[in-house]
């Protein structure tokens, strides 16, 4: 398949000059690094996120979580 792309000039020159030592085109130069960024996407996968989780009976008497200001500021020993 045809496409065209746009390359920065400094990118083209370096992919090119690339490409040259290692007696290959800028096209299969392109094509192994799109390949490469797939797999590489493909194989990573992080492992779930696990939080720590505490005991306790809630929220302390008098705090709510629609006021945020009220429980940083005991968090800051504030209040």
């Amino acid at each position: 398949m045809r496409t065209i792309i746009s390359l920065d000039d400094e990118l083209h020159r370096r992919a090119k000059t690339y490409a040259a030592e290692h007696g290959t085109t800028l096209t299969t130069l392109v094509e192994e690094a799109l390949r490469a960024r797939l797999a590489e996407r493909r194989v990573k996968r992080r492992p779930p996120v696990r939080l720590p989780t505490f005991r306790g009976e809630g929220l302390q008497d008098g705090l709510n979580l629609d006021e945020m200001g009220a429980i940083y500021d005991r968090m800051d020993g504030l209040r």
